[in-house]
């Protein structure tokens, strides 16, 4: 290479002679006059070959050098990415071992919900469970679920995402009555329904609005509470407020007019197959009262008696000692018969005009009722039902 680059250099120190005419470059150097100016000339050739060798030696170890540097930092990314990867796929293989309780609360972040899995040895790593959520599309709901120890994160998602598995919650539904309310809450909080009775007999004071007249029928709204580790009275307490808040939300009169609305929609929530026909139910309440008839409504004479509407006797239908009875009894019932959703609170308040005084639910399968206005034409509707339901049987 050394031979190379002395006869690269030789060559291009010659001088170039041109061949006649102008040139634009400038004159060649003169030739040497003496031997010192030749060994001064070759020693600056040597000079140069130095330069040039030690250039290109540089130039091959840095190459060398980013090259091994490269393949080191490409074998270190490599690791780091396994590692991570090992890290967001550490899970245990299941499906479990020592059952524990977990809690989910309201408003509680994932991430918040992953530490706490790890802290208790549920799930191996945070980044299982929200990789898992992520695959699974999940929604998480608050609750207390049974859970085992060292858990499938994809295993604990599933469950965690079944509402039905959510214990510590306790669920009011439209149209129910204080007494399921109660048992289901004593239930998911694992209290004996007497606590929660007690509160319910005690009249209500410091929970219940005046115009309830220390009674709870028709003030629970419906909703899911969270129950875990509450009193019975903070849970109906709860109860209680969520269904002022919402009768102030759907402007309902205050005072004892506020109480009269929940009693008519109390009865059209029983009544109505249907949601669209709690307007006509309390229609027909209203035109009942108004030409002084007796609402003869058999759901008030079985809440009367704390029963469903299918055991009544017909001597139970002729007791005029039951306050509820309403076959017997004119007016409103002493107080709601279960507590109603929204939409039977907006019906009783603004039915639609009508003069409809009976009603019968004519097809049991489809929930159709229809209202007429004539006792004869109650007598057709009311045949229509028994050929339905025959027919059904």
């Amino acid at each position: 290479m050394t031979e190379d680059l002395d006869e690269y250099f030789s060559d291009n120190a010659e001088w170039v002679e041109t061949s006649g005419g102008a040139s634009a470059d400038p004159e060649p150097s003169q030739p040497p006059k003496s031997r010192r100016d030749i060994r001064k000339r070759r020693e600056m050739r040597r000079r140069r070959r130095m330069v040039t060798v030690v250039a290109v030696i540089s130039v091959i170890a840095l190459i060398a050098g980013i090259g091994f540097f490269g393949v080191g930092m490409i074998r270190h990314l490599k690791a780091a990415t396994a590692s991570d990867t090992s890290l967001q796929i550490e899970d245990y293989k299941g499906p479990g071992d020592k059952a524990v309780t977990f809690t989910v609360k309201t408003g509680q972040a994932t991430d918040q919900i992953a530490r706490n899995l790890v802290k208790k040895d549920i799930v191996k790593s945070e980044s299982a469970f929200t990789s898992a959520i992520a695959a699974a599309s999940a929604t998480l709901y608050p609750g207390v679920y049974a859970l085992k120890t060292h858990m499938r994160a994809a295993d604990v998602v599933k469950i965690l995402s079944d509402q039905s598995k959510a214990g510590g919650f306790a669920e009011v539904k439209a149209g129910e009555r204080v007494s399921d309310v109660i048992a289901n809450a004593a239930k998911a909080s694992g209290q004996d329904v007497s606590e929660f009775k007690v509160i319910i007999d005690g009249g209500g004071k410091g929970i219940l609005p005046d115009e309830a007249n220390g009674k709870f029928e028709g003030w629970l709204e419906p909703g899911t509470y969270e129950v875990q580790g509450k009193s019975a009275e903070t849970i109906i307490k709860d109860m209680v407020d969520a269904r002022v808040a919402k009768l102030d939300a759907l402007n309902v009169p205050a005072g004892s007019e506020r109480e009269r609305i929940l009693i008519i929609a109390s009865i059209a929530e029983s009544e109505a197959n249907n949601p669209d026909d709690c307007g006509k139910v309390a229609r027909v309440i209203l035109n009942r009262i108004d030409q002084d008839m007796p609402l003869g409504m058999d759901s008030t004479v079985a809440y009367g008696f704390g029963i469903n509407g299918s055991q009544l006797t017909d001597e139970q239908l002729q007791d005029g000692s039951n306050p509820y009875n309403t076959r017997v009894n004119k007016g409103l019932t002493p107080t709601p018969i279960s507590n109603p959703g929204d939409s039977a609170i907006q019906a009783a308040m603004n039915p639609p005009e009508g003069k409809w005084l009976y009603f019968v639910t004519t097809n049991l399968k489809t929930g159709e009722t229809k209202f007429v206005e004539t006792e004869d034409e109650f007598w057709k509707i009311r045949d229509e039902y028994k050929n339905n339901n025959e027919n059904a049987n």
